[in-house]
């Protein structure tokens, strides 16, 4: 496993992240002895960053965690959460207001609550989990975390941009507002390298990418029939409902074709590729067992991802959004 640094914290956390979305349920039925087995073989595997979020499985998913850590006894976990705002901006909203989305009294309540589910006394990272660029002059949620650090509740704290908003967090970055930014980074969703990271590099930000497999997509393994496959009510049933798995599926297929020259598997070269950028300093793909942990973890080897490659992909940008 290689180790980068995680910005300005000085924390050394595995290039391949935990992301424990799945183990809530949202994305299937989930077996709690499983999630707790293939945690601790990814922790034994080297990787020691997971992250999580109250959302996933309404607390579920760090209950699972907080009962893997409890008989964890070895190398330091870094165990990133996250808090929902009172309300959610719509996904259409352009500049919606940050203020009065995370009040003094919510998080403290939230932070409470994930010590507990986590049985840990203090988390490591905590993050908002949604950013308005209206965040860097309304302050009333940062006052309130910086507060929870004196007290020894969270050590260090991060923002989750929106899923089709990478820009939204270039201003922040570039004055090192917090210490971490966690945004969408693949091969459709490619802007966070335009703008976001070389912002973040200057404040020495830490960027945790998330979904460098495009929710499934990007593994390359779909068929026309794969949709049937999905769980009703499952997360990934709902984002690629309608025309949206078939067009999915067109351009994945594009991609595979794009990667072949390089790559016999697409979920390597997606892997590779969001590894290739320098200021991330941590990718969070879901795995559900063992077997998944190590298709994550054989991508840490140090291998450059191909210059021609990379040039070719800027066309097969994709920015979507899944929530309207």
């Amino acid at each position: 496993m290689k180790y980068r640094t995680f910005g300005r914290t000085g924390w050394l956390v595995s290039e391949i992240g935990f992301g424990a979305w799945q183990l809530g349920g949202d994305w299937g039925k989930v077996d709690d002895a499983q999630s707790i087995d293939t945690l601790h073989y990814a922790f034994d595997q080297g990787v020691n960053f997971v992250d999580t979020a109250e959302l996933y499985g309404n607390g579920h998913s760090e209950e699972v965690i907080g009962q893997a850590l409890k008989t964890w006894k070895d190398s330091k976990i870094y165990v990133a959460t996250k808090i929902r705002p009172i309300q959610w901006p719509r996904p259409d909203e352009v500049n919606p207001q940050m203020r009065g989305r995370f009040p003094e009294w919510y998080i403290r309540e939230n932070v409470e609550r994930s010590l507990k589910r986590l049985g840990v006394e203090r988390i490591d990272l905590y993050q908002m989990h949604s950013f308005m660029d209206s965040a860097l002059v309304e302050l009333d949620w940062l006052e309130t975390l910086h507060k929870l650090r004196r007290e020894g509740k969270i050590d260090r704290i991060g923002v989750s941009l929106r899923d089709n908003e990478p820009d939204e967090g270039v201003d922040a970055a570039t004055c090192g507002l917090v210490d971490s930014f966690q945004v969408i980074f693949n091969m459709f969703e490619q802007r966070p390298a335009q703008r976001l990271f070389p912002a973040g590099e200057k404040s020495n930000c830490a960027f945790i990418a998330r979904v460098p497999l495009d929710s499934g997509s990007l593994v390359g393994n779909w068929t026309d029939n794969s949709y049937t496959q999905f769980e009703p009510g499952s997360q990934q049933h709902n984002m690629f409902r309608g025309e949206r798995f078939a067009e999915t599926l067109s351009r994945v297929r594009a991609l595979k074709n794009l990667c072949s020259r390089h790559y016999t598997c697409l979920a390597e070269a997606a892997m590779r590729y969001a590894l290739s950028e320098d200021q991330v300093s941590v990718l969070i793909p879901g795995m559900k067992n063992r077997q998944e942990v190590d298709m994550n973890i054989a991508i840490s080897d140090g291998a450059a991802f191909p210059a021609e490659l990379k040039s070719q992909l800027p066309p097969h940008i994709w920015i979507r959004n899944y929530y309207h």
